[in-house]
């Protein structure tokens, strides 16, 4: 049994019969990027940690910058892969921008569920579920995909919920992206519980939609022709282009927070080029070339673009290699752990994570992003299934309480939904969703920290 490319890219809208778009200035696939960049989720990634949270600086990165950075990366790699594939395959009425389209459009979203102070706001969603008062019993009261969606909680998955339920949420399918890109997108084709099994993989390693979602992934992945990997529960093999929008968001990760690093005084000019120079080959043309440029921030810039540049050429010619085993779903690894170059861009993140990531400013705010998220799940938990059980007999806290969470995180008459799952759901919307500066904010109105306009 084996994936095909016609049927992996599908033009068909999710949530919606109608047919694809005729041609014109723009594809299908260029409109999913241009839904997702006038989205509400996508502009308040500006405000959201990639490494460094609420920085003063105004060269570091956000997730909205990443996401850019790593959607041109998806656009050149998709498009070069596509242009052996269409002629391998003979692929009629296709057009290697298609790859390259479907690629950066998914890579454009490929953040867009992180929760305020990235994985440590991910970590904090996962620790009030495990340990908090309220949230602990709450949540273990669940069952199966219902309990793990919260315990295990995954910005991927709620990616996937944002695009496809919440944007637009009047529509069905929210924001009505093609079923190749949900697929491209989602580097996690699977639920939280897979019935106590620990399937290998890198496809396997997370949730990739929750239990409320489950129909609406099994849609795309029907309509894409994804290869079910368990009859019994919903788990499946990546769509091939997934594995390169996962290089495209690897390569600038691990290349860029070096040179973040270096920008913020956390690495010298001498420890980027020893880790950057092994990646390049010892050409002539790049020694001339960097000793042309003045200043050692521009010579960092002009290495990091190179670095970016090889391995993106060898991401490329893996891929093409393995192309048959990831049509079958026998390749399930990453694709950078694969190129010749492996080990050199391995060293990148080991070296990131012992002089960047655990910078002074990372871990003091992100601690306190750790408080602030799992403060607000318990209050305003609590809050909810209070006014769900007790209506107007809700304490009085409670019911000024609630009306700080939009009507959209209620339910139908601004009143919280019946069923305890979907009430958790919805909160983890709200919080989730939020900006880390807006996090903060609240945090401190509903503590008493801080109070309007004092």
């Amino acid at each position: 049994m084996s994936m095909n490319w016609s049927q992996l890219l599908s033009r068909k809208r999710l949530g919606t019969s109608a047919a694809p778009s005729p041609g014109g200035s723009r594809t299908d696939f260029q409109r999913d990027f241009d839904r997702i960049v006038f989205s509400s989720a996508f502009r308040r990634m500006q405000d959201k940690t990639q490494v460094f949270p609420l920085s003063q600086s105004d060269y570091v990165r956000t997730r909205l910058t990443h996401s850019l950075e790593a959607s041109c990366v998806g656009r050149t790699l998709g498009t070069l892969a596509g242009e052996t594939v269409i002629r391998r395959h003979r692929l009629e009425e296709v057009d290697a921008s298609d790859f390259g389209a479907i690629c950066a459009a998914a890579c454009l979203a490929h953040d867009i569920g992180n929760p305020p102070f990235g994985h440590s706001g991910e970590d904090g969603i996962r620790h009030w579920a495990e340990t908090a008062a309220y949230g602990r019993s709450r949540v273990h009261a669940l069952r199966y995909s219902e309990r793990e969606d919260f315990l295990h909680f995954e910005g991927n998955a709620q990616g996937f919920r944002i695009l496809t339920r919440l944007q637009s949420p009047d529509n069905p399918g929210g924001l009505q992206l093609t079923c190749a890109t949900l697929a491209a997108f989602t580097k996690y084709p699977r639920e939280s519980w897979l019935g106590g099994s620990r399937p290998g993989g890198i496809g396997a390693k997370k949730q990739g939609f929750f239990a409320e979602d489950h129909g609406l992934f099994e849609e795309v992945a029907d309509e894409v022709g994804l290869i079910r990997r368990n009859p019994m529960n919903a788990y499946w093999c990546r769509h091939p282009l997934a594995f390169l929008v996962e290089a495209a968001d690897d390569i600038c990760y691990r290349v860029i927070d070096i040179e973040d690093g270096f920008r913020l005084g956390h690495l010298g000019y001498d420890e980027v080029t020893e880790l950057f120079c092994p990646l390049l080959k010892d050409t002539p043309d790049i020694k001339r070339r960097l000793a042309g440029i003045e200043g050692r921030k521009a010579k960092v810039e002009f290495l990091r673009a190179k670095v970016i540049n090889e391995a993106v050429n060898q991401v490329r010619e893996l891929f093409l290699d393995e192309e048959e085993a990831l049509l079958a779903g026998r390749y399930d690894d990453e694709l950078l752990a694969g190129i010749p170059l492996a080990r050199e861009m391995q060293a990148l993140i080991e070296v990131a994570m012992e002089k960047v990531y655990c910078a002074p400013e990372v871990v003091e705010i992100e601690t306190a992003g750790f408080q602030v998220i799992t403060e607000l799940m318990e209050r305003f938990v609590q809050v909810v299934d209070e006014i769900a059980d007790k209506g107007a007999a809700a304490s009085a806290k409670s019911r000024m309480t609630v009306r700080l969470i939009p009507a959209q995180f209620l339910g139908p008459g601004g009143r919280p939904a019946a069923d305890p799952y979907t009430r958790l759901l919805r909160i983890t919307d709200f919080i989730s969703g939020m900006t880390d500066s807006y996090a903060v904010s609240l945090y401190k109105k509903v503590t008493g920290i801080s109070l309007p306009g004092g």
